[in-house]
């Protein structure tokens, strides 16, 4: 039987840039993004993506200059979407406009409190080889999300991991799971004990630990579409370390999202996987 295509979420970065600091990465470039970079930029990740998956897109709106990062929309498994609820006040206002596209596009809307900072697959990233779902927590999504996903996802172990750097604030940008089993990560930015959980739960040979430099150049927040992985950038060890395992490394400069906390897995949402 042959297989169905991938299919991605993005958003046009028509109303795009820093304009208010809710991250350290914000902190020196509000009102400093090239809007032509950043069309190039975007196109770039978008026709990247388009040579191996489906694409799907949600109108930007203005005043939602982070709505290009699509990861936060919501978690999406099967037909059922659990749309985020946004810590910062500045970004609260996506959220309708995520709902009413998922509601529109077929997906049914999980229950959700509104007292319980949720933000998406930002924090709730699916394991590619077991099933579990990794969770992040400590800045922008709540612990007691955890519980929540649990009850939502019962076939899933859901596993919470603590985020201790603010320039890792969301799970995604410091830890990748890739096929077949394999996870790329930055142990610093997790909790001793979230390190622990990880350690007993992938083996030490399907786990790929970066650099500083690959971290700082957010390599984890990639998109895995096996066996390529797309990312902004990789420094020739990490290329290495992939190829080793089986994949090939794809990237497409993001400098101007990075700005602003985010780059390729940021700028995306899997709507529907193999």
């Amino acid at each position: 039987m042959p297989q169905t295509k991938q299919k991605i979420l993005l958003c046009a970065p028509d109303h795009y840039g820093v304009d208010y600091v809710i991250n350290p990465w914000m902190e020196h470039n509000r009102g400093k993004t090239d809007n032509a970079l950043v069309k190039k930029q975007w196109t770039g990740l978008r026709d990247t993506l388009a040579r191996y998956v489906d694409l799907a897109y949600v109108e930007p709106q203005k005043g939602l200059p982070d709505m290009v990062f699509t990861a936060n929309a919501g978690l999406v498994l099967g037909d059922l979407a659990v749309a985020s609820r946004f810590r910062s006040p500045e970004r609260q206002g996506e959220e309708a406009h995520f709902r009413a596209w998922f509601e529109s596009n077929g997906f049914r809307l999980a229950p959700w409190p509104k007292n319980v900072f949720f933000e998406g697959a930002g924090d709730a990233l699916f394991d590619r080889g077991a099933p579990v779902l990794w969770c992040g927590f400590g800045f922008r999504s709540d612990e007691a999300a955890t519980g929540l996903l649990e009850r939502l996802f019962p076939k899933r172990e859901v596993i919470g991991l603590k985020l201790v750097d603010p320039r890792f604030y969301h799970l995604d940008t410091c830890f990748c799971p890739l096929s077949r089993g394999y996870l790329m990560y930055y142990p610093p930015a997790l909790a001793p004990e979230s390190q622990d959980l990880i350690a007993e739960t992938v083996p030490k040979e399907k786990r790929i630990i970066v650099s500083d430099d690959d971290a700082l150049a957010f390599a984890c927040n990639a998109v895995d579409l096996d066996p390529v992985v797309v990312l902004n950038a990789a420094t020739p060890a990490l290329t290495a370390q992939l190829a080793k395992a089986g994949f090939t490394s794809e990237c497409t400069p993001l400098s101007e999202f990075l700005k602003a906390g985010g780059t390729a897995k940021c700028l995306t949402l899997k709507l529907h996987e193999d």
